[in-house]
Formats: structure tokens, C-alpha cells, sequence
């Protein structure tokens, strides 16, 4: 099985103005999709979905990039570096695995017949 990750970094909070810039973001709202090239009975992928914010710095060493110019990859690109490898792994395991209970669950609920 195989998962692909969809990150959505495209709601940030920004200060309306810091450092002589304007609409500075310091904190991405993130959704990241896990999708499974397996399929459900219906035809379906599976998928699970993890939602978090992220802090992010204004570095003074890098160069900044006006908010109308800013993407979802710059933005994903500064939130999995904030966060580190670590991290960004262990969110995607955690998708991983509850794809994996979907197809292979290890509980399920039944109804008792009257």
C-alpha cells in the first residue's frame, strides 16, 4: 500500500505589520491528507486527514517574500522545516496508520439481531 500526502498550508495569521514589512506570517493553520492507492469496496481511497498550527519566524538571515506572492509550497516548505523531520514523520505515520485500521480494522461494532 502506498500513501500519498497532500499538505494544505493556505490559512496563515499574519501581523499586519512587523520589521518594516506588511502581513507577516507567524502561525500556519495546516491540513495534511493521507490518500492510499487502495481502494474500499465502493471504489473509494482511503484517506485520513490531521490538522494542527504551526509557529513560524520571521528570520532575519533569509529574504522576505511579500504575502502576495507567497504559495501553499513556500508556506509547506517553512512549516515542515519549523516543525522537522521528526515531526512531519511522525504526522504522516500517524495518517498511515489510521488508513491502515480502515482497511484492516482492529475493532469493529456489531448490532445484535432481535
Amino acid at each position: 500500500m502506498a500513501t500519498t500526502y497532500n499538505w494544505n498550508c493556505k490559512t496563515v495569521d499574519v501581523h499586519p505589520t512587523e520589521a518594516d514589512h506588511t502581513d507577516v506570517v507567524y502561525n500556519v493553520h495546516w491540513i495534511v491528507t493521507g490518500v492510499s492507492d487502495e481502494l474500499d469496496p465502493e471504489g473509494n481511497a482511503y484517506q485520513s486527514t490531521s490538522i494542527g498550527t504551526q509557529t513560524v519566524a520571521l528570520s532575519p538571515e533569509s529574504q522576505f517574500i511579500p504575502f502576495e506572492e507567497l504559495t501553499n509550497e513556500i508556506v509547506v516548505e517553512w512549516t515542515k522545516e519549523t516543525m522537522g523531520e521528526e515531526q512531519v514523520a511522525q504526522i504522516e505515520a500517524t495518517i498511515a496508520a489510521a488508513i491502515e485500521d480502515q482497511i484492516n480494522p482492529s475493532s469493529v461494532t456489531l448490532v445484535i439481531g432481535e
